[in-house]
Order: C-alpha cells, then structure tokens, then sequence
C-alpha cells in the first residue's frame, strides 16, 4: 500500500513549543513551515532548526516565514503563541486560515481557545502541553523532559501526533486537564522565575513544597467553584511528581524574565486571583506569586 500522505502543517509561534512539535513532525516527514519574530526566522532560513533532545541532537533544513500567510495552504495550524498575543495572532491569521483546516491551541492557560473564538471566529482545538523545552539560540531548542500532550476524542489528530512518534493521550475531561495543567503552570513557574530554579530544586526544598501545596489548594477551590471536574487522585501529589520527572526544567516565566521578556503570568497565576476575586473566594499566595514576578517583568 502506498504510504500516507502528510498533511501541510504550520506551527504558528516558533518559540520553544511549537519549535520542538513542529521539529518532531517534520523529522517524521511532513512538510512543515514555521510562522514566527524575524530573528528566529533568520536563523532557521539560514541554518535550520537544531534540536538538541534528551535522546539526539539533530538539525534539519525547514522552511520559515514571519508572515501569516504563509499558513494560507495548511491543513492543520499548531498555534503556540505566548496566551499575551492570542488575541492579536488569532485576528491575524484568520484570513489566512484554509477553509476546514484544524487549528491546535499549544498553549498555558485556560481560556484561549474561547479567546481565540472571540477574538476572529476560529473554533481552536485545545491540547495540554506537558514538555521541558527552551530556545538557547536562534534556531535551536533545547529538550530536557517528557514532550506528550493531551487532547480530546479527536481521531485524525491524535493520529497525526502519533505517526511522528508523539505521545498523545485523549481525554474526555479536556476542561479539566487544562486545569489540571494550570495548576502545575501555577505552583512552578513563578517559583522557578523568582527562585530561579529548575523544578528539582523546588521540590527538594520542603518550605517549596509547602508553598506549592496552598497553590494547588487555592487553583482546585477556584476552578471547582466554577463546576470545574478535575482529574482523580492526590493532585498535590501529582504536582510534586513532576518535578521529580523534569527535574532539570526551568519554567517558561522564568526563561522570560532571564531574557528581559513580559511573561504569561497573566494567564497563568493572575487569571487564579482575578477569578478567585470574582467568586469571593481568597487567593494570597496565587495573588503574591503574580505581583512578585510582575515587579521582575521588565517596565
């Protein structure tokens, strides 16, 4: 039987996220073409993508753009903006987008996809991103942990992810697990950017762990307060174990506040203390946490 043909994907947001993603489909074969800020588009034009892994260090030739129309012939978008720039982003690629073309929100936070849909009328695909990655240079990522990702009961997708050899779970209960996902963004990335440390170090401390413990209470309260269903088991557990499992990541907020960027705190511990406000229900440490990585981001 001839072999299935690959459809053309665009990785919209060629930061560290969707660099790997996309890296990973395109070393299985599909075409793939990366939407992103000049200087990365530079580099990958000049020297393609390098991707140093856990498991190899790679570099392939890809094709690169900082113009949106380049997704005009794509049939699926991996869109992994900062959740700063949904909006803009959304608004921008919508004339842009392929009629019946799948577009997958890779990003932190809760709320894009509805922002998504507000913002230019594009029914995004929400996905939970679980990897350790960083961009050390123009045009080249770093991969330190795991690179998995959960979605709903979306067949041709999690088919797609698969044959590049991503692990993909599908989940029934994507609500929750995108929550579930902010409270891990919640109790880590503030700390790794205020303590700069990797996720080892903060589970190895116990004061951290403490710490840790009242974010995941105060994000659980809020999100069951809005008839959230999180995930079963020991959630303050689960927190704990991955940093045990991404021992040497260090958080998203902690690689923008390294690289004098504004961060997504925002949508990440902001977005717990303005819903927490909202409900009447209190948030101190979700409300600390913001404001200290607020006064770190740069004027």
């Amino acid at each position: 039987m001839p072999e299935e043909v690959w459809p053309r994907i665009a990785v919209v947001g060629a930061g560290a996220v969707g660099c790997y993603f996309g890296f990973k489909l395109a070393m299985a074969g599909a075409p793939v073409v990366f939407v992103g800020r000049e200087r990365q588009v530079e580099a990958l034009r000049a020297k393609g993508l390098t991707l140093e892994s856990v498991d190899f260090t790679r570099t392939l030739p890809v094709e690169a753009s900082t113009e949106m129309g380049a997704a005009a012939s794509a049939r699926v978008v991996l869109f992994s903006v900062k959740a700063t720039d949904t909006e803009e982003a959304a608004r921008s690629l919508a004339p842009h987008l392929a009629q019946g073309a799948l577009l997958v929100s890779l990003q932190n936070g809760v709320d894009n996809v509805s922002r998504i849909r507000s913002a230019a009328g594009i029914a995004a695909i929400p996905a939970v991103v679980y990897v350790g990655v960083e961009v050390t240079e123009p045009g080249r990522v770093k991969h330190t942990a795991r690179g998995d990702l959960v979605i709903g009961d979306h067949k041709e997708l999690s088919a797609l992810f698969a044959r590049a050899g991503i692990p993909v779970e599908i989940s029934t209960n994507i609500e929750g697990e995108l929550w579930m996902k902010l409270i891990q963004n919640c109790a880590y990335n503030a700390l790794s950017a205020i303590g700069r440390a990797n996720y080892g170090r903060l589970v190895r401390n116990p004061l951290i762990r403490d710490v840790m413990k009242q974010v995941v209470e105060e994000v659980v309260a809020v999100g069951r307060a809005r008839g959230v269903r999180f995930p079963q088991g020991d959630l303050v557990a689960a927190v704990w174990g991955l940093g045990e499992v991404m021992e040497q990541t260090t958080s998203s907020t902690a690689q923008d506040i390294a690289r004098g960027r504004r961060t997504e705190i925002d949508s990440l511990n902001g977005t717990v203390a303005r819903l927490g406000e909202e409900l009447g229900i209190p948030t101190p440490v979700n409300r600390t946490l913001h404001a200290l990585v607020k006064l770190l981001e740069p004027a």
